[in-house]
């Protein structure tokens, strides 16, 4: 599964009309996460790496929270994106502001493609 995106999930033509819709209201909250994972905001399409990683953490913290055991890669990914979210952060106030940004930015991306469905 290495290589694989969480945007693979959804249809592209769809994903991108849902993400510019999405980028209308949330521009700002993409820019934030984007410096808090040190992800350069002048790049061209940074904000499908944005999107794809908080739709990743948001698998993340579906198996933090599910009974069954993860296999080991999963588990290797989460601890990947929670190192990338805390580094250079001085407290946790801080990296918990970018969890919740990126599972807000996730779940109003997961809204907003559903209703165009």
């Amino acid at each position: 599964m290495q290589g694989s995106s969480a945007l693979d999930k959804y249809d592209l033509t769809k994903a991108h009309k849902a993400l510019k819709m999405l980028l209308i209201d949330r521009s700002n909250e993409f820019r934030t996460l984007a410096h808090g994972i040190g992800y350069p905001t002048n790049t061209k399409d940074w904000e499908l790496i944005v999107l794809n990683f908080s739709l990743d953490f948001v698998e993340c913290f579906n198996i933090w929270v599910d009974e069954s055991p993860p296999d080991h890669n999963q588990i290797h990914k989460c601890m990947t994106q929670m190192r990338q979210l805390a580094r250079g952060k001085s407290n946790m106030t801080e990296v918990t502001h970018l969890e919740n940004t990126a599972y807000l930015l996730a779940e109003d991306f997961k809204s907003i493609y559903k209703r165009m469905e």
